[in-house]
């Protein structure tokens, strides 16, 4: 089983948003899930250290990794594999935690959750991604990237979730299209649970930040 000490050398150590305090909050997210739902805890445990692992020459600055997103799952579950092997994993456990972080990304559908594990891997990363947590990060985001934590979305966007030309996608705009929608996609009861508080947090935070954006409190 890959340690914490190893997973902490293949993640950005200045990245607020998808760092190693990220991991670390999904791991121990993920074992909970587990416990509760009767999961296999090794698969678990070795795919939430290693679902957004990309090896030691990953680069440590924040925005630097941002085209690598969109394929990062597969890039992850190819080191997941080498990390194993290495320690000795048989192929068919391998496979198991390589599925569980292929099938972890909400903007990828293509290889949805098939096993428990894998449920339990997708709902422990989204639920990091709301609550108090949540909207610490998307804010983050936002400023890596140089966008404003709010901007008003557009009618087409509410609609759509695509931005007019020269529409600003802002923090709110990614609580609109994603964070959002975690709750009805997760899959486990126990991370339902988690996240009916966490979701009321969130959307009392943009509430929040949109009345105070316009002077209203």
């Amino acid at each position: 089983m890959p340690t914490i000490e190893q997973a902490s050398h293949w993640y950005p150590r200045r990245d607020p948003v998808h760092g190693f305090d990220h991991v670390l909050r999904v791991v121990r997210l993920a074992e909970r899930l587990a416990q509760a739902e009767g999961a296999d805890p090794e698969i678990v445990r070795a795919a939430a250290l290693l679902h957004d692992a990309q090896g030691d020459d990953l680069q440590s600055t924040p925005g630097d990794n941002a085209a690598a997103r969109e394929t990062h799952h597969h890039a992850s579950a190819a080191f997941a594999a080498r990390v194993l092997l290495a320690e000795g994993w048989p192929e068919a456990r391998i496979a198991a935690v390589q599925h569980c972080i292929r099938a972890h990304r909400f903007r990828d559908q293509r290889e949805p959750p098939q096993t428990l594990e894998a449920q339990i891997l997708f709902d422990a990363d989204k639920l990091d991604a709301i609550g108090a947590i949540g909207a610490a990060r998307a804010v983050a985001f936002a400023a890596q990237e140089g966008l404003p934590a709010y901007s008003p979305p557009s009618e087409q966007f509410r609609r759509t979730g695509q931005t007019e030309p020269g529409e600003i996608h802002s923090a709110y705009h990614e609580y609109l299209f994603k964070l959002s929608q975690l709750e009805a996609r997760l899959y486990t009861p126990s991370a339902r649970r988690i996240a009916a508080e966490r979701q009321r947090f969130l959307e009392g935070f943009f509430q929040q930040l949109i009345a105070e954006t316009n002077g209203e409190r």
